[in-house]
């Protein structure tokens, strides 16, 4: 005999379906950052203590490194209920929103996943910088405090600060920061020895997790937000009383003795900055240079303006003699720090190979800048030899700085500091460089203000290879419109946003309509 079902039956058979809201929470993180592990932990945690939880993932794109949105849906289990769990996030509609940085904390707004009425935001304050920023020859930071102002607004509460920098305080990585930080906020109803016990039940890491857990709980319960600026304060060590090495000594002894205050943070940077350059002996012609220009500083009544002109000199000045050239990438590729930071970056154990892989382009104009000047130039002047060795030289090439070889050769061209001064691009730097500073001195007798910014202009001038060509021609455009500039009482205003101009785009767009504005004058 056949039992007939009917769709009756098949209704009274079926579970009944929870109409109860579940909590709902968003993880915006990056490649890296833990974002999965994190969104595992608070399903876990969830499960363990009788809830019902499910967990999804929306990768992003490559701009912002593989930011992937993961979804968590809990609700309590109810017996002879089923729950009703969504797969994507709602605008308007989500509980928590978790950001493991700034910018992701930014964009959770903008996707209205954050709202007055209903939404902690929890968020690491600390930046990884996009694309869009890192492209631009100038500051291309977003401002942070626009993201704070609109998250104040646009959350209902707010948990905000440098989670990552305190997590790899702990050893550990930015997601069991958060995990803490969440534990702190109270969002989920489980006492904090069961967040804990699910980050033990992980297996894992679990010793360096757990530090930053309780670390991130404790700042959240003490001070749950950071104020930030749109700024950075610059940090710059105070002038010591001796630098523990003889010949150091003496130059810090002599910036005491020879420049004022307000320029002796930046002085002493720049003969630290020049003896891991060059050596002491460097630095000391550093400082030579500098006090030529103070005496002018003096003559000009620079105290009433608190020594501006001797101030950036000292800035630029360190800069334009720490130049970027082959000897100084090479020498900064084999440095034990830097592969002891590559390890920690990416989290190695001690039994563990890292190879690092660089990519390389050299152009044989850098080949001539390395050998002695006669040399160098003697190649210039024939541009068949030049376009022969070019052909040989000008590719990319993908160095593996691990392996004995190329180590070696990196090691090799290093040490050739030691005739850097003799070398083609040592002469035109140097060249460069003093009629820049005659420059400046020339102006400062007729615009105070001017001259700092002629000064000022040296930082349009940075990196190597066809980064620096670029820098040097924006450097002579806008320096170009000096002559129509001294004479005005506005002209340092002029020139400061002609610099800035020049740092807007890598093309020079934004340079090319404001020297027409100042053309115009």
């Amino acid at each position: 005999m056949t039992d007939i079902v009917t769709t009756a039956d098949r209704h009274a058979a079926a579970p009944a379906l929870a109409a109860d809201k579940p909590l709902a929470i968003a993880v915006l993180a990056m490649g890296g950052q833990g974002g999965g592990v994190l969104a595992d932990w608070i399903v876990a945690v969830a499960e363990e203590n009788g809830w019902v939880a499910q967990s999804t993932s929306v990768p992003g794109v490559a701009q912002r490194t593989g930011a992937t949105i993961y979804y968590i849906e809990a609700i309590p289990a109810r017996e002879g209920r089923e729950p009703v769990l969504s797969l994507m996030p709602t605008p308007g509609d989500v509980d928590v929103v978790i950001a493991a940085e700034l910018m992701e904390a930014g964009r959770s707004v903008l996707r209205g996943l954050v709202t007055p009425d209903r939404t902690t935001l929890i968020a690491s304050t600390h930046r990884s910088f996009a694309v869009i920023e890192k492209e631009k020859p100038g500051d291309g930071i977003g401002n942070p405090t626009v993201v704070t102002d609109a998250t104040d607004f646009a959350a209902r509460r707010t948990i905000a600060f440098d989670m990552e920098t305190l997590a790899v305080k702990n050893g550990s990585v930015v997601s069991a920061a958060l995990f803490g930080a969440v534990a702190a906020a109270g969002v989920l109803p489980f006492s904090k020895e069961a967040f804990e016990a699910t980050i033990r039940a992980g297996g894992k890491g679990v010793e360096p997790s757990l530090r930053a857990f309780n670390a991130a709980y404790e700042r959240t319960r003490q001070k749950p937000k950071d104020t930030l600026t749109a700024t950075p304060p610059k940090r710059l060590d105070a002038l010591p009383e001796t630098a523990g090495h003889a010949q150091l000594d003496a130059l810090v002894q002599r910036i005491r003795q020879e420049f004022p205050a307000e320029a002796w943070p930046l002085l002493y940077a720049g003969v630290r900055k020049l003896t891991d350059f060059q050596d002491p002996a460097y630095a000391d012609e550093y400082l030579d240079r500098v006090a030529t220009l103070h005496a002018l500083d003096r003559e000009h009544d620079g105290a009433a303006r608190g020594h501006a002109f001797t101030v950036q000199a000292a800035k630029y000045t360190a800069v334009a003699m720490a130049y970027d050239d082959v000897i100084r990438v090479a020498d900064l590729k084999v440095r034990a720090s830097r592969f002891e930071r590559v390890r920690r970056e990416v989290g190695a154990k001690a039994d563990q190979i890292v190879y690092t892989t660089e990519y390389m382009h050299p152009r044989m104009e850098e080949i001539c800048g390395t050998l002695p000047k006669g040399w160098g130039e003697w190649i210039e002047n024939r541009p068949t030899l030049f376009a022969r060795l070019d052909r040989l030289v000008n590719r990319g090439r993908r160095v593996r700085t691990g392996t004995l070889f190329w180590f070696a050769g990196l090691y090799g061209v290093s040490a050739l500091r030691r005739i850097r001064r003799k070398t083609l691009r040592h002469a035109r730097e140097a060249a460069h460089r003093e009629a820049w500073l005659a420059l400046a001195a020339d102006t400062i007798a007729a615009n105070y203000d001017l001259a700092v910014e002629v000064l000022n202009c040296r930082r349009l001038i940075k990196g190597y290879s066809d980064t620096h060509a670029r820098g040097h021609s924006k450097f002579d455009r806008v320096l170009s419109a000096l002559p129509a500039l001294t004479a005005r009482e506005d002209g340092a205003a002029w020139l400061r946003r002609l610099r800035q101009a020049a740092l807007l785009d890598e093309e020079g767009v934004a340079l090319d309509g404001a020297l027409k504005t100042v053309a115009t004058l």
